[in-house]
């Protein structure tokens, strides 16, 4: 289990951006997650993945705290994948920099073997966005945080770029945090969704019954 406890976190403000706030996300779980611009979504996101530390709080992944060096067993995804990656770096060593995944599961994901001798701008977004998506589930990863990873990409692609992580995080039972504007998406991907509103967690399907 990912068991975030009672965490809070601000950018030097008087109010807290997330306060007290607790999550818990298990191993084969797709768990939603929703709020307006701005609410702390990606900070969360990013609070769980080990990136930011918390101001209170504690994070722990199976019962152990996150590493502070090393491969974490959460990783975040961004939206803008190029935020993601060494631009001087070809998508071939962007790859092997975490992991060699086999040539079947790149074909999964519709990375073709000429991408790998090119540098991440020589790719289209949706297409660096797979790199970065695949990049992230090397071994001993157990945990993913996608944060609106398909915003920016078109329908079929979208689809396809979530049924390649869907193959892979029930395969390996991982345990899949889906942050999106989307609710549809969310309801489609996730057996339970919550709202992030003034720092605090509350379950989507009770709001929407409001």
């Amino acid at each position: 289990m990912l068991d975030a406890r009672k965490l809070t976190f601000g950018f030097h403000s008087q109010v807290p951006l997330l306060a007290q706030l607790s999550l818990q996300l298990e191993r084969g779980e797709w768990l939603g997650l929703s709020g307006d611009s701005g609410a702390g979504k990606s900070t969360l996101g990013k609070l769980l993945a080990g990136l930011l530390p918390p101001q209170q709080g504690e994070i722990y992944a199976d019962g152990k705290p996150l590493p502070t060096y090393g491969l974490r067993p959460v990783q975040w995804l961004p939206q803008s994948p190029e935020l993601a990656v060494n631009p001087r770096w070809r998508v071939k060593k962007l790859l092997s920099e975490a992991w060699c995944p086999s040539e079947s599961l790149m074909q999964d994901f519709g990375i073709q073997p000429d991408w790998l001798s090119r540098f991440p701008s020589a790719l289209s977004g949706g297409e660096l966005q797979r790199v970065c998506v695949l990049r992230a589930l090397a071994p001993g990863v157990r945990y993913l945080i996608a944060d609106e990873i398909s915003t920016m990409l078109d329908p079929i692609t979208q689809v396809e770029l979530w049924q390649a992580v869907r193959k892979v995080a029930d395969r390996h039972q991982l345990g899949v945090l889906v942050i999106s504007h989307d609710t549809a998406l969310l309801a489609r991907l996730c057996t339970q969704r919550l709202h992030l509103v003034q720092g605090t967690l509350a379950p989507l399907t009770t709001l929407e019954a409001q």
